[in-house]
């Protein structure tokens, strides 16, 4: 490996809001051989998730914040060029937490190796990946869903939101989304088969979810929080839930989080509101996968892929997009041109 020249993107300060290209520094180095059970990948696609925004900052979370001077975390797909790992071998397409980087030295046990016959792999960053699953276990766990509830899915155009909704769809329940502009509501309807879709940015959210839904919310999944979580909790059934899945309108707030006014209504309606993270469920990975790549054979589920181009440099204002609505299903930024034919 010692003809290798990695690069990488490293956090440099801890961002103010949204993040900007000054936060970040790109640097070089030689790619180390692998020792035993290791193995070099090379990447080909960076995930990019509002989470990311939640790993910059020094405050406790689910995992620790990513260190200053470190690479960027971020969830990878891509090609083993060389192994010592018993399991892998060249030519193996993976994916795994191993950040912003052009090659990685990791632990072969911490990736997972997948099948690009059965899907592209941009499919197993998204709808057979991490917003996949966290769609299918934030429904169906979380959420608890049941035939013919009626369900509301903010964020509905993003990574999560496009699955959670055609899930709640195959699962025999009305499904309604919130997604920003008229283009992304025609998608969600037209395309992922939605029952209806209110668009924030020119309707009245709290109006049009009591004339969408006049038997009230059964189950609200959470991507964005603020207002129209207020207003979900407003329309909330008897025994309603609402799973917390992100706020994305807050993750890049100077002056505090914004928390639900409306939360009296889990009192009067018995609601239960609950948060969860994906990897709790990571025991039960292989069967939601077996499950989704079923209904994606069937054509009844649908993945959508948003790939900006730019490599490492565009980092910074493709990760934008997610705060701007400047992306249609899951954002992906390509790193190589290394992907299977």
């Amino acid at each position: 490996m010692s003809d290798l020249t990695n690069r990488q993107l490293k956090l440099a300060a801890r961002p103010v809001g949204l993040p900007k290209p000054s936060d970040f520094t790109l640097e070089t180095a030689p790619v180390r051989a692998p020792g035993e059970g290791e193995v070099v990948v090379k990447a080909i696609y960076a995930s990019l998730d509002p989470a990311m925004r939640g790993w910059m900052s020094d405050a406790r979370s689910y995992l620790p914040p990513v260190g200053l001077g470190e690479v960027m975390r971020a969830l990878v797909a891509g090609r083993v060029v060389e192994s010592r790992h018993p399991a892998l071998k060249p030519g193996d397409y993976v994916t795994g937490s191993t950040g912003l980087q052009e090659y990685a030295v990791v632990d072969g046990a911490q990736l997972t190796k997948v099948d690009v016959r059965a899907a592209p792999l941009a499919k197993h960053m998204g709808v057979l990946g991490m917003p996949g699953l966290t769609a299918y276990f934030g429904l169906l766990d979380v959420g608890a869903l049941k035939e013919g509830e009626t369900v509301v899915i903010s964020g509905a155009a993003g990574a999560v939101g496009t699955v959670a909704g055609q899930i709640a769809k195959i699962m025999g329940c009305r499904v309604v989304g919130i997604a920003g502009g008229p283009d992304k509501c025609r998608f969600v309807v037209d395309e992922l088969g939605f029952d209806a879709c209110i668009d924030y940015r020119a309707e009245d959210v709290h109006k049009r979810l009591r004339e969408l839904c006049p038997g009230r919310i059964d189950v609200y999944f959470d991507n964005v929080g603020g207002d129209i979580l207020d207003a979900a909790l407003a329309n909330l059934n008897r025994n309603g839930r609402v799973v917390l899945c992100g706020a994305i309108s807050q993750y890049n707030a100077t002056e505090g989080v914004k928390g639900p006014k409306n939360y009296l209504s889990l009192l009067v309606n018995r609601g239960r509101m609950q948060g969860f993270i994906v990897f709790d469920f990571m025991a039960r990975y292989p069967e939601a996968i077996t499950r989704m790549a079923g209904w994606l054979e069937e054509g009844r589920l649908k993945g959508r892929e948003d790939i900006a181009e730019g490599g490492l440099e565009a980092y910074c204002d493709v990760f934008a997009r997610l705060f701007s609505g400047g992306n249609t299903g899951k954002l992906i930024l390509r790193i190589a041109d290394d992907e299977p034919a």
